[in-house]
């Protein structure tokens, strides 16, 4: 039935959409096309959820065959519908309608073309290019044979730099044969892209900001001039760390970080070296979450309570039963599931949300409930809305809605919700310096590695970035956004971007970018609106009727109108700044430009 069912589908999709077969469309054939995608969600879509749902809570050979036959049909009937929308790009009718339209061309990142080998090859190459990486392991000459899992238990933790050196170098063996096939992807993919009225990939991708691809790319630069400064002085900062730690041998006063002794497999964050790079504080004025969880006793579902709580005391409507009663909050005993924490939509008209998530008792998860617990409060707020406008207003908002709230995690806030005394609140709000770099190692400096990721892919696809040039092109951007570089000697052999899930998994990055960027400026904007007077990082907005009111009417418009005007909405611009990231990190940067006073910054 699966194969068949495949058949039909690939038939519908070479038939209806090959060129020659266009037929003139009117208003009307735009009306009723929009009213089938609408009815087919609210029947389909519930489904195909809850497929996926049980396939990541129920591991089982039967489970991964009904998401694997479900998937394939869904995927096959979304681009399907994605080429029926281009059939209407010179109708004229409501921007509404454009909108909608524009919504479901741009659904795909990596489209097939309208020709029925092409598309099969595509599929093999993505779905060969997945496997690589989900299998990927790399065994040395003494047959002992390790997993990215392995590896960053290495890179994690390890302080030897040799062993670093060689987990990382023996990760990124796993890109080399990849290349090819990625190349051949994006050649396939472009042509898919232009099917759709498209110039290309980069313009498929980056058009989805409500503004042309090449001046959102622009916008991205600007904004990364603002903050630049404040990532130079950690940058300058973590050098001369790492130098007293490591000596002139290993890390140069003046050059590119290595990449392999920043703690993470890609350099993206530096959290796991934040005891080489801040020394100077004392742990005793740090609140330590994980031992007041466990001396309250707290179950996993009370740690859940305490972030809807947070929501509603700022003016939100409490989750419904069926999200208490169908999440799964523990890992179970009987069964395999998933456990990466995730935020689920199920079916939209009843508004059944859940999170998935098997909690651990420690401050990690009670942070990260509070981000997922972003997202479902985002799901209820735009609900009500038409399907194709049920989502962010970028793909950025959604994680921004999300981290947003950890940033209101303050000493006061734990005080409020009577995890620790006004006195100790006090005490931990002494020294500011030890918290504000510990978030900073990884809300700033990913900032850049989010930035470059889809610069290089940019690149790759517009063609200014080829074959003969792939893999230097991706260090030259590293050390230009960075100022991170490899002590190993990269060739052209291979292909390092493919070390990095999203890469090969063809997941764009810039939404990450977006949502460090925005979600300061959406903290700052709320913090002002309620009067807080006091520095940045030291606001929570628990409690504020007003702050709630400006976030709930934000995350209500969904996806229905350009993100500019809703994001004018909570913050009243119009604009992405990096202004309010540096003066929530202020007390940090006035800190660090003191302690690099000595020292040569920048890299060559």
């Amino acid at each position: 039935m699966k194969n068949f069912l495949s058949i039909i589908f690939i038939i519908i999709i070479v038939t209806s959409c090959a060129p020659g077969s266009e037929k003139s469309n009117t208003s009307e054939d735009l009306d009723k096309f929009l009213l089938e995608v609408e009815q087919e969600y609210k029947e389909e879509g519930p489904i195909i959820n809850s497929a996926s749902w049980i396939s990541s809570n129920f591991i089982t050979y039967d489970s991964q065959k009904v998401i694997a036959d479900y998937g394939t049909r869904y995927t096959l009937k979304s681009l399907e519908t994605s080429r029926r929308a281009s059939d209407f790009n010179n109708v004229d009718t409501t921007s509404d309608k454009k909108r909608m339209l524009n919504i479901l061309k741009s659904s795909f990142v990596m489209p097939p073309p309208f020709d029925n080998n092409l598309a099969k090859e595509l599929s093999k190459i993505t779905t060969s290019l997945e496997a690589m990486y989900g299998n990927g392991e790399y065994c040395y000459e003494n047959g002992s044979c390790f997993d990215l899992e392995a590896f960053e238990a290495i890179i994690d933790k390890s302080r030897n730099p040799e062993e670093l050196l060689s987990a990382w170098k023996g990760w990124h063996e796993i890109g080399k044969p990849m290349k090819p096939m990625y190349m051949r992807m994006v050649e396939i993919g472009n042509q898919g892209s232009k099917d759709l009225g498209y110039k290309g990939l980069s313009d498929l991708w980056f058009s989805k900001y409500d503004m042309p691809a090449e001046d959102f790319l622009n916008e991205t630069d600007r904004v990364w001039e603002e903050v630049k400064p404040l990532y130079d002085a950690l940058h300058c900062h973590a050098r001369a760390k790492l130098n007293d730690y490591y000596g002139d041998d290993i890390v140069s006063n003046s050059g590119a970080l290595p990449v392999h002794l920043l703690g993470n497999m890609w350099g993206q964050t530096w959290s796991n070296i934040y005891d080489i790079i801040y020394t100077e504080g004392s742990q005793s004025n740090s609140v330590n979450v994980t031992r007041i969880i466990e001396e309250k006793s707290l179950s996993e579902i009370e740690m859940v309570e305490y972030a809807e709580d947070f929501f509603l005391s700022i003016g939100f409507k409490p989750l419904p039963d069926t999200f208490w009663e169908r999440s799964l909050f523990v890992k179970p005993n009987d069964r395999s599931v998933v456990c990466h924490a995730s935020a689920w939509n199920l079916d939209p008209a009843n508004n059944d949300l859940r999170i998935k998530m098997c909690i651990e008792k420690n401050e990690e998860d009670f942070i990260t409930i509070h981000h997922e617990l972003g997202h479902i409060f985002y799901y209820q707020a735009y609900n009500h809305l038409p399907y194709l406008f049920q989502g962010g207003a970028n793909d950025g908002f959604h994680e921004a809605f999300g981290d947003l709230l950890t940033l209101s995690i303050t000493p006061d806030y734990l005080m409020n919700i009577g995890f620790i005394s006004e006195d100790e609140a006090n005490i931990a709000k002494e020294d500011p310096i030890g918290l504000l770099m510990k978030q900073a190692l990884e809300g700033v400096v990913v900032i850049p590695w989010a930035l470059m990721l889809d610069k290089w892919r940019s690149g790759v696809f517009n063609g200014e970035i080829d074959e003969s040039n792939l893999n230097s092109s991706w260090w030259d951007l590293r050390e230009q956004y960075q100022g991170i570089s490899t002590s190993d000697e990269r060739s052209e052999e291979y292909f390092d971007p493919g070390a990095k899930y999203h890469i090969p998994g063809n997941t764009p990055y810039t939404r990450y970018y977006l949502a460090r960027i925005m979600q300061y400026q959406f903290h700052e904007a709320l913090c002002k609106e309620m009067g807080f007077d006091g520095p940045l990082h030291e606001c929570s907005i628990y409690g504020s009727k007003t702050a709630g009111e400006k976030i709930i009417s934000t995350m209500a418009l969904g996806e229905s109108q350009p993100w500019q005007d809703t994001f004018e909405n909570l913050t009243g611009s119009r604009q992405l700044s990096g202004k309010s990231i540096l003066n929530y990190y202020a007390p940090l940067k006035d800190w660090l430009d003191d302690q690099n006073k000595q020292r040569t910054c920048g890299w060559n």
